[in-house]
C-alpha cells in the first residue's frame, strides 16, 4: 500500500453508519473506496449533491453529475440533488457528522491551513471555511510530510482556514489527536516507530505510554 492508501483505509474507520459525511477533493475522495460493506452512509458535496458513489465507468460520464472538485461521480438509491443555499445550509447549520479534508499544514492548537498553496494560483478555499467551522468532527487527511518538510507545526505559517481546533489528524506515519494540552499521538503507522513519527514532526507530541499500531479498513 501506498502512503494515501493507508490514510485513506484508516479514515474509512472513522465513518460509521448513518452518517451524513463530507468528503474533500483528492486523497480524502479516497475515503468511500474503503468503507466496511455494513456501513451505510451518505456523502455530500458542497456544489450540491447527496448521495454521491463511486465514479462511473468509462463512458458513463455524465456532466451533470460531479462533485465539488469537477470529477465525475455517481449517485445511490435516495440521492438528492440539491441548490448551493440548501447545501451550504446544511453544513453552517451543524448537520453533517464530518468532513474530510486534506491538509497543507496542521499546528499544535490544531488549528488547520488547507487553501492556499505557495507559488500557485488557486480559485479559492471552496467550502473549506464552512466546512471546519461547521461539520460536528473534522478529519484531515495528508501525508505526514511535504518534500521531506513536516506539515505538522509548531505554528502555521500559511493563512489558517478557521479558528476552529480540528478533530483527528491522519497520516501514513500517526493518528494524532488534537486537545486542549496539545497534540496527543494515538496511533503510529504500519511499520513506524514513535520516534520515526516524532522525528518528521516539527511540533511537539503528547506521547503516552501505549500507543497502538494503526488498523486499516
Amino acid at each position: 500500500m501506498d502512503a494515501k492508501e493507508i490514510i485513506a483505509r484508516r479514515v474509512a474507520l472513522e465513518v460509521k453508519d448513518g452518517m451524513l459525511v463530507n468528503l474533500g477533493i483528492g486523497l480524502p475522495s479516497m475515503v468511500a473506496n474503503f468503507l466496511p460493506d455494513d456501513v451505510d452512509v451518505f456523502f455530500q458535496a458542497e456544489n450540491g449533491v447527496i448521495g454521491l458513489g463511486a465514479r462511473p465507468p468509462e463512458g458513463m460520464e455524465d456532466a451533470d453529475l460531479t462533485d465539488a472538485g469537477g470529477a465525475f461521480v455517481t449517485a445511490v438509491p435516495g440521492a438528492a440533488s440539491i441548490d448551493s443555499a440548501m447545501s451550504f445550509g446544511l453544513i453552517r447549520g451543524g448537520h453533517l457528522d464530518m468532513t474530510v479534508l486534506g491538509g497543507l499544514q496542521v499546528d499544535e492548537r490544531g488549528y488547520l491551513a488547507n487553501w492556499m498553496v505557495p507559488g500557485k494560483m488557486v480559485p479559492g478555499m471552496g467550502g473549506a471555511m464552512d466546512l471546519v467551522a461547521g461539520a460536528k468532527r473534522v478529519v484531515v487527511a495528508m501525508v505526514h510530510t511535504q518534500k521531506g518538510k513536516p506539515k505538522i507545526v509548531p505554528e502555521c505559517t500559511l493563512p489558517l482556514t478557521a479558528l476552529r481546533r480540528i478533530s483527528l489528524i491522519v497520516t501514513e506515519m500517526a493518528v494524532i489527536q488534537p486537545t486542549e494540552e496539545g497534540l496527543v499521538l494515538r496511533e503510529v503507522g504500519p511499520g513506524v516507530t514513535v520516534e520515526q513519527v516524532q522525528e518528521a514532526t516539527s511540533a511537539n507530541l503528547i506521547v503516552q505510554d501505549v500507543v497502538q499500531e494503526m488498523k486499516l479498513a
